[in-house]
């Protein structure tokens, strides 16, 4: 080998090294210097060219030998000025072993202090892509790229490590009238060992945190790319309202103006063949929240304190979602109805009225798919408030519920499992309400054991009034029972039995500040109510110290007939009517009342069409009814007693046929020793006179059959007297004082039975008046004919009225014709009996047959001398024809002897007190009876 040959190639591995150590140097300054430099004016050319961004780079260094670039201080603006992107710092370190591997590798990236500004504009586009397409219109309408094919693995990227600290995320949304901003900061990030193809046993782990104000996020867990799937957990922390109603609004129905959300679950994903998620341990905690019905509402309808949901599960697999616990404090929700009957809450819900379809603001339809099973733990609401506002009646009504608290048992999709429940709750009103049982939603079914106590009555006064004008100042209910529905057929069915009371009651018409109905108690048990088909059953209905005011006002309607309002009382009468029509057919309403038992009840009477207007009380009403029902067969029973004005018995009693049928019901009236001073202002307007005393006693037969009524009332007065006159239109022009003293005994006793008749259901029909007529009527003929009515009362030897007002005498003579002692003997005894009946006895003649028989007389000399019939024809013809003359004085004293004659006789044998006797100034106007007999007539006359 020459001397050429071994230097040469002793220069080889020096020049290697030469080469190497320019190629390190090249390398080196590359490195280090020249790469930073092109970065620098690389990237914000490249953001101006792709983005149309404005971008500067504060400082850029580079580390060939370490693999690592750390850049400071980027900012870029877009087109309008304002920053989009930025960061303090970022370093990239690289991994040259795995690059060796053919890996991508990192050994950190760390980025600090980033800034993105995320706008969503009013087209939904977002300024990221708005900005790329302005910048690049050449590329705006190029097509996607084709997707990888399936098989195809991802490039193998590897980072050991990702760090994010101190970033700040800006979203601003423009799609609403006025533009929100939502600005996350800090917002770090932390993951290890994330790899983009699948490694046996090997995951990323991951942190995230954000905070959006108050409001933060803590994501955390492990991470495989290839194929997807990661486990771990999520707690997003006080999320606001505003940031909810943001993002919902288009979705959700009002408006959200209070609360937060907190929500916390462990979760494991997996993407691949079968896409699998499921969810654990979740907590919900939902916190003063506050809705309106929309933005124009003043207040919020619906604020709780808090809401806790606990061991929330989901499995998108399986389709099942598990909840535990749901708990609600201080709910305080408002509900209002509208006069057209609109519930607020289900306005923003109801189909639209161009479309049918339900209102969804926008949403998407749901996809239908095989139903998710779901199960909730049971539900618990505490110290929760429901305000109830209906404006439908007439009078708006305001219930408030309190203190209000709900628990359930476990419910879930399984909807023909019962579930239990148990409320309660208090009225701000008065009273407290629970329920107890268990229900199925379907098919619907509920057992609930009801208890209610002290609920006050007057708060739910306007419902009543929408059937009834009664104000309600005073009365609560009681009631303890179970109600059973079962909907699982049409129509829904169901029962009640229980009890109930009514206590301190005492209602009034609207308009009126006098008391209509009021009593102690009210109770009823035990209740059986079946819902379809209806039938109410009730054991015992107990009333305790009832009082009723009836009054009759001045313009003849009692207060009682304005209790129903027009239109209730409209449709009672065609429900009648149809049921009447239907003959024996049973009601559609089935009812049965054991007994009713009455404990000291009272009635007041007013009638104000009098002058003085007229009162009267009943009381100590004690008694009872039994077997009340419309079905037949059903026999009622009565009895009831008590007192008239503090003194007069009353007896009530009889049978009661089945109600709204034709069944006979049989009722009898006793009552004693009312004093009649107090019917004073009836006897006034039908009369004319008032009544100064005497007592009543009434004895009352009525009959009735459906609404006929045929009744005997046996009227007997005693002692009456009457008082001072009364100015009347309406009073008999008849002397009623010789009427009342016709009908009255030789005791002061009237006894008189007034039958009567009618329909109920003929308005112009009324029982009172009917007898009070027939009374009137009956004074009216006894003063008018006083010898007819006391020949109808008296019934002495058989004398008829007519036959005793006058009696007959032979003609010319003072003796009585045949029969005529017997009729005064009946006469005397009438007059006997009614010391205060006067009889006027006025002596008359006829002065034809009178004269004759006198004529006749005189020729005889009294019978001494006979007178044969030629001349006795002769003397007739010429005294008719006035050629002879009696004596002037001869009819005259006839006349009068007549009429002291029958004074004797009345006075003397039949001992008729002279008192009761007076004689009339004689007449010459007596008529001649059919017998030829002088008829001389009689007058009464009262004292």
């Amino acid at each position: 080998m020459s001397v050429a040959q071994s230097r040469q190639r002793s220069r080889v591995p020096r020049n290697l090294l030469i080469g190497f150590l320019v190629l390190l140097i090249l390398y080196t300054l590359a490195g280090f210097l020249l790469l930073p430099w092109w970065l620098e004016r690389s990237i914000p050319a490249q953001l101006e060219q792709r983005m149309g961004w404005q971008a500067e780079v504060t400082d850029i260094s580079t580390n060939p030998y370490t693999l690592s670039v750390e850049a400071l201080g980027l900012s870029a603006t877009d087109s309008d000025g304002e920053s989009v992107v930025g960061f303090d710092r970022l370093l990239v370190d690289l991994n040259f072993f795995q690059l060796i591997r053919g890996i991508a590798g990192f050994e950190s990236i760390q980025l600090d202090d980033p800034y993105i500004r995320v706008d969503l504009l009013e087209d939904y586009n977002v300024n990221f892509a708005r900005d790329w397409q302005n910048a690049n219109p050449e590329h705006a309408g190029a097509e996607e790229p084709p997707a990888a094919k399936d098989g195809t693995e991802p490039p193998r990227v590897y980072f050991r490590k990702i760090v994010v600290n101190g970033g700040e995320l800006l979203f601003r949304d423009f799609t609403k009238q006025q533009m929100a901003e939502f600005r996350v900061t800090p917002l770090s990030v932390t993951m290890n060992d994330l790899a983009t193809w699948r490694r046996e046993g090997e995951n990323s782990d991951y942190s995230l945190s954000a905070a959006l104000g108050s409001q933060t996020v803590e994501w955390e867990g492990n991470l495989s790319i290839s194929p997807l799937y990661s486990n771990g957990s999520l707690k997003i922390s006080s999320v606001d309202y505003e940031t909810i109603a943001h993002f919902l609004g288009p979705y959700f129905p009002y408006d959200l103006r209070g609360g937060s959300v907190s929500l916390s679950s462990d979760y494991e994903l997996q993407a691949g063949e079968i896409f699998y998620l499921e969810t654990s341990n979740g907590q919900l905690a939902l916190e003063d929240l506050a809705i309106a019905l929309n933005e124009d509402s003043e207040q919020a309808r619906l604020s709780n304190g808090t809401l806790s949901v606990d061991a929330v599960g989901v499995d998108l697999n399986t389709r099942e979602i598990d909840v535990g616990q749901v708990s609600v404090e201080n709910l305080d929700l408002a509900l209002a109805r509208s006069e057209s009957g609109e519930i607020d809450w289900l306005a923003p819900l109801a189909p639209d009225p161009q479309t049918g379809e339900a209102q969804n603001n926008g949403a998407e339809p749901a996809v239908a798919g095989e139903p998710f099973r779901w199960s909730v733990a049971g539900v618990t609401l505490s110290d929760g408030s429901v305000l109830w506002q209906d404006n439908q009646p007439e009078n708006p009504v305001e219930l408030v519920l309190e203190q209000l608290s709900v628990s359930t048992g476990a419910i879930s999709h399984q909807l023909e499992e019962p579930v239990t429940y148990k409320v309660q709750a208090t009225l701000a009103s008065g009273g407290q309400l629970s329920l107890t049982g268990q229900l199925t939603p379907s098919p619907f079914t509920l057992e609930a054991a009801i208890s209610g106590a002290g609920l006050e009555l007057a708060a739910f006064e306007p419902y009543v009034q929408q059937a009834a004008n009664l104000d309600i100042t005073s009365g609560s209910l009681g009631v303890d029972g179970n109600l059973d529905l079962d909907g699982q057929q049409d129509p829904l069915t169901g029962t009640f039995s229980g009890t109930a009371e009514v206590a301190g009651l005492n209602v009034r018409l609207p308009d009126s500040s006098e008391r209509l109905v009021s009593w102690q108690t009210l109770r009823l048990a035990p209740i059986e109510y079946n819902v379809y088909p209806a039938r109410l059953e009730i054991g015992t209905v107990t009333l305790a110290q009832p009082v009723i005011n009836v009054v009759r006002n001045a313009d003849s309607v009692h207060n009682v007939e304005r209790i129903f309002r027009s239109s209730s009382t409209g449709e009672q009468k065609e429900s009648a009517s149809s049921q009447q029509e239907g003959g024996d057919s049973e009601p559609e309403f089935i009812f049965r009342i054991g007994q009713l038992m009455l404990e000291d009840g009272a009635l007041a009477y007013t009638d104000r069409t009098l002058q003085p207007a007229f009162t009267t009380s009943f009381d100590e009403l004690n008694g009872s009814i039994t077997g009340l029902s419309n079905i037949s067969p059903q026999e009622g029973k009565v009895s009831i007693n008590g007192r008239v004005d503090g003194g007069a018995d009353l007896d009530f009693e009889g049978t009661i046929g089945t109600l709204g049928t034709e069944d006979v019901s049989e009722l009898r009236l006793i009552m004693q020793n009312l004093s009649l001073p107090t019917l004073s202002p009836y006897f006034g307007r039908y009369l004319g006179y008032g009544v100064d005393s005497g007592k009543l006693d009434l004895n009352l037969d009525y009959q009735i059959s459906g609404t006929r009524v045929d009744a005997s009332n046996l009227v007997v007065m005693d002692r009456l007297e009457l008082g001072s006159s009364v100015p009347s239109d309406q009073a008999v022009s008849a002397p009623v004082k010789l009427g009342l003293a016709l009908l009255r005994d030789r005791k002061g006793v009237i006894e008189v039975n007034l039958p009567i008749s009618g329909d109920l259901s003929n308005p112009d029909f009324s029982v009172g008046q009917v007898v009070m007529r027939a009374f009137v009527n009956l004074l009216a003929k006894a003063a008018t004919s006083p010898f007819s009515m006391l020949g109808s009362i008296a019934e002495l030897a058989g004398f008829s009225g007519e036959e005793l007002g006058k009696v007959g005498f032979v003609p010319g003579s003072i003796k009585l014709a045949d029969g005529e002692a017997d009729k005064l003997s009946a006469l005397a005894d009438a007059l006997l009996e009614r010391p205060n009946l006067l009889l006027n006895i006025r002596g008359s003649v006829e002065p034809q047959a009178d004269g004759l028989a006198l004529l006749r007389e005189k020729l005889t000399a009294g019978g001494q001398r006979e007178l044969s019939e030629e001349a006795w024809q002769t003397a007739r013809a010429e005294y008719l024809a006035g050629e002879r003359e009696l004596a002037p004085e001869a009819l005259s004293n006839l006349a009068s002897a007549r009429g002291v004659a029958l004074r004797n006789l009345l006075q003397n044998t039949l001992e008729v007190p002279g008192d009761q006797l007076f004689l009339l100034d004689p007449s010459r106007n007596a008529e001649v009876g059919g017998k030829g007999n002088v008829i001389v007539a009689f007058t009464l006359n009262v004292r």
